[in-house]
């Protein structure tokens, strides 16, 4: 989810809810600590610079149990962010702790932001030779009408 899309969903809410793709629900007295903007330069394994942004956003649960923030809150959040820091409307990763701080991608299900969970990947698989996986077809399946018992074809 970009950050304009966030922008566009908050004053439609009445709480601002996360919860996990478990269904598990992030605390109702999270707080969200930061949020800003995070610029990747990388090498992959072939050779390519790479230059990725992401709007981040943390979450923090604390021992504040009376605390509700609310959509016009992270709505103001986001816009000073965007006035201060000059953000740009990029993808947005959350960290969220559970056992350690894990980074998800964000979703909306109509009700509740959802963490989704982030997976690796190679991003240059031509080049670091990873063979590509074969397409498995049956035999039986192929309709191939030159070749037919009798034919000469094999």
């Amino acid at each position: 989810m970009k950050l304009s899309k966030i922008k566009e969903i908050l004053p439609t809410l009445e709480h601002v809810e996360f919860q996990l793709e478990n269904g598990t629900f992030v605390p109702e007295h999270f707080h969200v600590t930061e949020v800003g903007q995070i610029n990747k330069i990388f090498i992959d394994c072939g050779g390519v610079i790479r230059n990725e942004k992401v709007v981040n956003f943390q979450l923090w649960n604390a021992d504040d149990y009376e605390h509700r923030l609310k959509p016009t809150k992270l709505l103001n959040i986001i816009k000073l962010s965007e006035e201060k820091l000059g953000m740009e409307d990029a993808e947005i990763e959350v960290e969220y702790q559970i056992d350690t701080i894990g980074k998800y991608d964000l979703d909306f299900n109509g009700k509740t932001f959802v963490l989704k969970s982030k997976t690796t990947a190679c991003l240059a698989q031509d080049a670091c030779g990873i063979p590509v996986e074969k397409q498995k077809i049956k035999l039986s399946a192929l309709n191939n009408a030159s070749c037919t018992p009798n034919s000469g074809c094999c």
